[in-house]
């Protein structure tokens, strides 16, 4: 049995990130999604012996084919949380611990991945916190809890894992709990995301940041 599978769901590409409309088209988006795909993937593949795309998106499973990465179709009148259940499922008798994470987290690579997967070796149960009371990270047995994604998620992991005594585990990292959602964050990957495929992209894009010091810390624009 291998050590560690990571699974990343993902969404239809055509209805991704849409509150970062009229900054970034349709198109623009889907582009979007598909850099920081790649970023989190070649990020995580060097540490894990797996990595799982699950998906309803026909062409999210083709994309994650291109990338040499195993593809489930999420099952019918699914949800999130169903089809972790399914993923998880499916690594039951093959991986002794699942990491599942976003596929909109690009700076994941600067943080130290490989302590936090040994780590997971000696402990139950792993979650890194997102902005805004979410998880962008939950390394644990497959099918040890529910997951619950979904509003202020990180607490109801938090106190799913206690109910079941595996003694959680808070790993706090700035470059894990930035998932891409609205354009100052865009901003914080032209800040923070050297080397990474997906500020190349937003460099073709002409964006551009400032740092500002009113309700925003950033200004961001394109040339």
């Amino acid at each position: 049995m291998d050590e560690i599978y990571g699974i990343i769901p993902v969404s239809r590409f055509k209805e991704c990130k849409t509150r970062l409309s009229p900054f970034l088209n349709e198109e623009e988006r889907e582009n979007l999604l598909k850099v920081m795909l790649k970023d989190v993937t070649e990020s995580v593949a060097k540490y894990v012996d797996n990595i799982i795309i699950i998906s309803a998106d026909d062409d999210v499973l083709n994309y994650g084919k291109s990338l040499n990465l195993k593809t489930l179709k999420e099952n019918e009148n699914s949800n999130l949380n169903k089809a972790l259940k399914q993923a998880m499922d499916y690594c039951k008798s093959k991986a002794k611990k699942v990491i599942i994470l976003p596929s909109d987290v690009p700076l994941i690579g600067k943080t130290n991945i490989k302590m936090l997967i040994d780590s997971s070796k000696s402990l139950d149960f792993i979650i890194v916190p997102s902005k805004g009371g979410g998880t962008n990270a939950i390394i644990m047995k497959p099918g040890a809890i529910r997951t619950k994604f979904g509003d202020f998620s990180y607490k109801e992991h938090v106190n799913a894992a206690d109910r079941k005594n595996l003694n959680p585990q808070v790993h706090d990292s700035f470059f894990m709990a930035l998932d891409v959602n609205t354009t100052e964050d865009l901003g914080e990957i032209m800040v923070h995301g050297e080397n990474t495929n997906t500020r190349k992209y937003l460099k073709e894009l002409k964006i551009n940041v400032e740092s500002v010091h009113g309700s925003e810390r950033l200004k961001v624009t394109r040339g």
